[in-house]
């Protein structure tokens, strides 16, 4: 991912959010709107996400340490995940709230005219942050759909400002819609009803984020097409054979970690191997620059071995079930 592009798209919706923010709070002040009051705390808290995302990346950016070797690019991970329980709790829980307190004690929206034109407003920033975002995105998309760039992507700035941007505009269409139900009818229960949607719509982002960052906090492999380029450059000199097995892991957005168990030649002298060693991690680097921690294991292939299949004992985290006792 491009550091700067992610940076981008952060900074401007910070912008556009804290910008926003204070419309929204200042147009409750004179309607009494709960949507407002709810898009309003959901402003904020997406101020405070996309500070978080900035200083993720900033920390994100220390070098190794003799306590932690492989540096510190999984922290970007931590507070994407700190993201989603900020979207969750203060956004969705408190416009949960807000909306159930406002159905059950409605009153009509006075000077109404403040949230209908903030609304407007919000809507027009969030359209340029959003528009910021995709723009931001699709070099790095490709001929992926949406769905499927915010689900493998390695990096979580874009993914989480684009779902946050989405989430946003889409509040406030739901947003402008109980205001203006609220007014048609006199009924402030039809603001309330906006409020609590708003709300769900603030959760159910928050879970897809929680459950993709999740995974990058556990530890993704590389792709599949990486994992092809990483298999045809250590095996593209004479001295490696094949590859017996191996593994990979994302230290971070753009680190990987490679591990493998290459075949070499059985007549093939220390040196000989040695040097092929160098050669294929010199050309996995060169075939993806992102394979910047590489540890390959000599090994005489062999039929019978491989026919065995796997060796659970091998495996991270043990053998599947317990071993039998003696």
């Amino acid at each position: 991912m491009s550091a700067s592009g992610g940076t981008r798209a952060i900074v401007a919706a910070l912008l556009a959010n804290l910008s926003i923010a204070v419309a929204k709070f200042v147009a409750f002040l004179f309607s009494g709107s709960s949507s407002m009051l709810a898009e309003s705390v959901h402003s904020v808290a997406d101020s405070g996400n996309q500070g978080l995302l900035l200083l993720g990346g900033k920390r994100a950016q220390r070098e190794a340490t003799p306590q932690h070797p492989f540096g510190f690019g999984r922290e970007r991970y931590i507070y994407a995940f700190l993201v989603s329980i900020v979207l969750f709790s203060v956004g969705g829980m408190f416009a949960l709230y807000e909306g159930y307190e406002k159905i059950k004690h409605p009153h009509e929206l006075d000077h109404w005219y403040w949230p209908v034109g903030v609304l407007v407003f919000a809507i027009i920033a969030e359209g340029f942050s959003f528009r910021t975002a995709i723009k931001e995105s699709n070099p790095l998309r490709g001929k992926k759909s949406w769905k499927e760039f915010i689900r493998h992507a390695k990096a979580p700035e874009l993914p989480v400002v684009l779902l946050e941007d989405f989430g946003a505009l889409v509040g406030l269409i739901l947003a402008l819609g109980g205001v203006g139900l609220a007014l048609l009818t006199g009924n402030g229960v039809w603001d309330g009803i906006g409020t609590l949607c708003i709300g769900i719509l603030l959760i159910l982002i928050a879970l897809v984020l929680a459950v993709e960052t999740k995974s990058l906090l556990l530890g993704e492999a590389a792709g599949a097409d990486v994992v092809r380029q990483i298999e045809a450059a250590a095996v593209a000199g004479d001295t490696v054979t094949g590859i017996i097995h191996m593994r990979t892991l994302h230290l971070g957005s753009e680190e990987l970690l490679v591990a493998a168990k290459i075949a070499v030649r059985h007549d093939g002298t220390a040196t000989e191997i040695a040097s092929a060693i160098d050669a294929a991690e010199s050309r996995i680097r060169d075939a993806v620059p992102i394979a910047r921690v590489i540890y390959l294991e000599p090994d005489i292939y062999s039929e019978a071995e491989a026919a065995k299949g796997p060796d659970p004992e091998a495996t991270p985290g043990g053998p599947s079930t317990p071993p039998a006792a003696h």
